[in-house]
């Protein structure tokens, strides 16, 4: 698997501020922080049928709600695996006066037919689910071939604090909604079955929740190159090793 350094100075990539992230203890320690921007950088432009991956209480329905009220019709779709999430996103999409599909459920069996988004937006999901690659491969699997992937996540750092990261990880995901801080969502994207378009490191000085990387990507045919199914079973591999004891990636 190619190894993405989560913090240099790579050409496509530049620091900015961090979000707030979506989760309860990480939304506290960054609340300083304009996580506005980065909402609009996800709704951007947007066209055709929507999937939110993970709307949680329905942070980013407003900008969704901006995002859609002057262009062309949208079909607005938002799953969510928490039953409180999901009422108070229906509240707040009502409250917006936004017409959207909400429902219970899981990133990792989404209950969408094959090739039905042009795109799919990701907000601090991957660090909380129980089988990312699985989520990845279902993402793969509702987007059309010519669609998005957008994705916010905050994963692992480099060097020390990435050791740190690894050490508190069993504990942080117990106080922090099931959060992992050791996650490398950005490689496993990279592996497959995804070809990174753009991806930007978001540095902050916050810890231990950082950095974060936000960018898109566009769905790749499992046969396209030997190359890419090989990384992505070694990125499946890095992913079962990812949480420590925890192989199962269950959140308790």
């Amino acid at each position: 698997m190619p190894d993405i350094q989560a913090e240099s100075g790579t050409t496509n990539r530049t620091g900015t501020k961090p979000p707030n992230p979506c989760h309860p203890v990480a939304a506290g320690l960054t609340e300083r922080f304009d996580f506005a921007k980065h909402c609009r950088y996800l709704t951007r432009d947007l066209q055709g049928a929507i999937l939110d991956l993970g709307t949680g209480n329905g942070a980013m329905i407003p900008d969704l709600r901006t995002a859609v009220q002057d262009g062309p019709p949208h079909e607005l779709h938002g799953i969510e695996p928490d039953s409180n999430g999901l009422r108070q996103a229906k509240r707040t999409a009502s409250k917006h006066d936004l017409d959207m599909n909400l429902q219970l459920g899981r990133a990792e069996s989404l209950p969408y037919a094959d090739d039905t988004f042009d795109v799919v937006l990701a907000c601090a999901v991957f660090c909380t689910l129980q089988n990312p690659s699985r989520a990845l491969e279902e993402v793969h699997r509702v987007v059309k071939t010519d669609g998005e992937f957008r994705f916010l996540e905050h994963v692992r750092s480099d060097g020390l604090r990435g050791y740190i990261q690894d050490l508190i990880t069993p504990l942080w995901k117990r106080i922090d909604n099931g959060c992992h801080l050791d996650r490398r969502t950005d490689d496993w994207i990279a592996a497959g079955p995804f070809t990174l378009d753009e991806i930007e490191t978001l540095s902050f000085s916050v810890s231990p929740v950082r950095p974060f990387v936000r960018g898109t990507a566009t769905p790749v045919g499992y046969t396209e190159t030997d190359h890419r199914v090989e990384n992505k079973e070694s990125a499946s591999s890095s992913l079962a090793n990812s949480s420590g004891d925890d192989r199962s990636l269950e959140v308790y």
